[in-house]
């Protein structure tokens, strides 16, 4: 007997329906809940995804920014309870599923190309 649908069946249960298509290279913007002692709060971080990473349920993304002048990356499941929304600011054309080699770069050199669709 395959586990398959048995596991298919309960995750099936924690799919977020509302996401949008989230891509490497798109700039968006994610609003998680962050909890602190007894206060929830959102958090809003911004950055461009440089990974995508599994499928189905266990599916996250790596997003990448700059905070005073020091890379910082997060990683999200996308199915999350924690992910309030997910908002894609901007597409940018890329050849490659991981843009890791975004992290040697600095300012310009940096910047990505518009995808006009």
């Amino acid at each position: 007997m395959s586990l398959a649908p048995l596991v298919r069946a309960v995750e099936e249960e924690h799919y977020k329906a509302d996401l949008p298509t989230i891509e490497s290279g798109d700039t968006v913007r994610v609003h998680v809940r962050v909890v602190e002692g007894s206060r929830e709060r959102v958090q809003v971080f911004e950055g461009i995804v440089i990974a995508m990473h599994g499928e189905g349920l266990n599916r996250s993304f790596t997003v990448r920014r700059i905070a005073n002048n020091v890379g910082v990356e997060r990683r999200f499941l996308v199915h999350s309870p924690r992910i309030e929304k997910i908002e894609i600011v901007r597409h940018a054309r890329v050849r490659r599923k991981q843009l890791y080699y975004m992290r040697g770069l600095r300012g310009k050199a940096a910047r990505l190309k518009e995808r006009r669709d």
